[in-house]
């Protein structure tokens, strides 16, 4: 790798970053405010937290890679043009297909990183994910219970804990069971141990008392125990999902739309998805292209390349939107699957014949002296 490509390459990656970074942080803050509730009532621990919101980072990341690139790209090529840089390369002889070597390299390798996480890092992130939240919401566990709190299942039972001493012992519990109208009953205990069965959650309670009041006739009744087991019964509210097409590999997709038990509709869906997967990471390649290719081709203009770098970003605007509305539609009518394809190679196509068609400066400058002479 030559001097001149290491020296953009530097300034395009260190821009990247601080984009790309920049961009994810934001959205990593957005994203984690839909879980202060599960902090806030649910007691979720700081460490899951931290864990369910980072799982959606590299969901974040292949979305905003290919932005970061165009910013960086075209930030330092426009440098360049500023510091009357890029004037001194053309007027050496250096053609623009040269100059956008190093944007077409970091293209490339942030597409190939982009297969890995497309591929591989999304669906093992979205399934962690999956289970982690489901989890949260649906188990009978500490993050259902707080200390020092009143928490409510199916508005038919309250249970109040006084101090966890681990995962699943608790000391000083009060259970208001409410299930049949006519009666309340009341438990309080030492101890209890959380139990998760078959059946459903269960608390063995471990000398307390158990007190009943009929409501209709007014008796009340009180028993202690040594031993006692309050069962609640199925309070989970869902039942875990199925795989999405976001958990899914690209093998998976095509096998799940083949799959002759899969609907019409969700088949579409599932090759929509897998060919979006296939052709994204070519979007860092094509970005960096429009990003430069406008910069590199245009004349100098000492007033700036105001128009230059809007024509860039109306070009990166529509291709992204050409490629979210086909995705879209593929998943009504298959035969859309072409236009991804014709608008994902129909831009590498047309980037790079007008950087390769570009004539070097030097060239053209010698071929007017010859004329004039």
């Amino acid at each position: 790798m030559k001097k001149l490509d290491r020296y953009i390459i530097k300034q395009i990656l260190i821009g990247f970053l601080l984009v790309a970074l920049s961009l994810m942080s934001m959205l990593w803050l957005t994203q984690s405010l839909k879980f202060v509730e599960m902090v806030t009532d649910k007691g979720l621990p700081v460490y899951l937290f931290v864990e369910m919101t980072s799982l959606l980072m590299p969901r974040v990341f292949s979305i905003l890679s290919p932005i970061a690139l165009f910013v960086a790209v075209m930030f330092v090529y426009n440098r360049l043009i500023m510091d009357s840089e890029l004037v001194v390369m053309k007027a050496v002889g250096i053609s623009s297909f040269v100059i956008a070597r190093a944007a077409l390299f970091m293209g490339i390798i942030l597409a190939l990183f982009n297969v890995f996480v497309m591929n591989w890092a999304i669906p093992a992130a979205e399934n962690r994910f999956r289970d982690l939240e489901f989890e949260v919401k649906n188990s009978f566990t500490k993050m259902m219970l707080r200390e020092g709190a009143f928490t409510t299942f199916k508005d038919t039972t309250t249970v109040f804990v006084d101090k966890f001493l681990d995962e699943s012992t608790v000391q000083g519990i009060l259970v208001s069971d409410y299930k049949k109208p006519q009666e309340k009953v009341v438990t309080v205990a030492e101890r209890g141990k959380l139990e998760y069965t078959n059946e459903g959650p269960k608390i063995l309670l471990e000398k307390g008392t158990r007190q009943v009041m009929n409501k209709q006739t007014g008796q009340f009744s009180s028993m202690t125990f040594d031993d006692y087991v309050v069962d609640f019964g199925d309070i989970s509210v869902a039942k875990k999902k199925d795989k999405g097409v976001r958990e899914r590999s690209i093998p998976e997709l095509f096998a799940e739309a083949k799959n002759p038990e899969t609907s019409a509709k969700d088949a579409r869906a599932f090759k929509a998805e897998a060919h979006r997967r296939i052709l994204a990471p070519f979007f860092n390649l094509i970005f960096a292209l429009l990003a430069c290719t406008g910069l590199l081709i245009a004349n100098f203009n000492r007033r700036g390349q105001g128009k230059v770098i809007m024509i860039s970003i109306l070009a990166m605007i529509a291709v992204q939107i050409a490629d979210m509305v086909f995705t879209n539609m593929a998943r009504k009518y298959e035969w859309i699957i072409f236009l991804m394809y014709a608008n994902c190679f129909l831009s590498l196509i047309i980037t790079g014949g007008l950087l390769i068609k570009t004539p070097v400066f030097r060239k053209k400058h010698k071929r007017e002296t010859l004329n004039e002479a």
